[in-house]
């Protein structure tokens, strides 16, 4: 059977991060790809100049349409930038009885703030207790588990086991905005805590990262791997269209990774 997977998200009309990068990452890893779009963003590899919302009804009927015809295997959840989106989102998972991975999107890599203050309680409400995973960066988990930025191991369990306490059953806290020549991931669902390690990639071609590894963990599920052997497989992945990033010549400002380095250019 054709492994399914749908990303609900916002749409990147640079091609980097959103809808574009998971559809990207989800036929690069041998998925097929549906999506519900949330909001219209005009953007670029410079940065964000203006966000359209999609009602929640068309969110929640894009969410009907696909489930209730596509075996989806997985779900990925993007950006959400209005209280009453996440409540859609929500509202869908429930009727079709599903769960997702989250990667909770609060600001782009240029520094644009794609999430609105009122959305953080309705995603905490509302979304966090519908992940089978949630993939904060440091700044995110900060702002998830109201507590200081995270410097090191101790402290992103720490926030890991908070955010746990809003319903998710497992947390992927990535160090990317870390420090040090390597950058680890830890994975926790309250009982055991996995380190995923790779190299720091001194690089300006990384739009669309946390876009790219979450929606890279969801193909991973729905191909039948299990958690760990998921983001195992999506670090590696991210990884390596990090490492060839450099090959991509888009745009004038912080570029996106390489999602078909295993294709062109050779």
């Amino acid at each position: 059977m054709t492994a399914i997977a749908l990303t609900i998200a916002g749409s990147d009309s640079g091609g980097g991060a959103g809808i574009q990068a998971d559809l990207k990452t989800f036929s690069a890893l041998g998925v097929f790809g549906a999506s519900a779009i949330t909001a219209v963003t005009a953007q670029n590899t410079r940065g964000v100049t203006l966000v359209e919302d999609l009602s929640p009804a068309m969110v929640g009927a894009q969410i009907d349409a696909v489930l209730s015809d596509l075996a989806v295997g997985a779900i990925k959840i993007g950006m959400v930038s209005r209280a009453e989106t996440a409540r859609a989102i929500a509202d869908g998972l429930r009727r079709h009885g599903r769960r997702a991975v989250l990667d909770p999107v609060m600001v782009a890599t240029s520094g644009d703030r794609l999430l609105r203050a009122d959305a953080v309680a309705a995603l905490r409400s509302e979304l966090l207790p519908l992940a089978d995973l949630v993939t904060p960066n440091l700044p995110e988990a900060a702002i998830l588990s109201d507590l200081p930025l995270a410097e090191d191991e101790a402290a992103m369990r720490l926030q890991a086991e908070r955010i746990l306490e809003a319903g998710p059953k497992a947390v992927l806290m990535k160090g990317g905005h870390g420090r040090g020549a390597t950058s680890t991931d830890l994975l926790f669902d309250g009982d055991r805590l996995l380190r995923f390690e790779a190299p720091r990639l001194a690089t300006t071609h990384d739009h669309g990262t946390g876009c790219t590894l979450s929606a890279a963990i969801a193909a991973g599920l729905a191909k039948g791997l299990g958690l760990e052997a998921a983001v195992g497989e999506a670090k590696a992945y991210l990884t390596a269209a990090l490492r060839a990033a450099e090959a991509l010549k888009v745009g004038s400002g912080r570029g996106p990774v390489h999602h078909f380095h295993g294709w062109w250019p050779a």
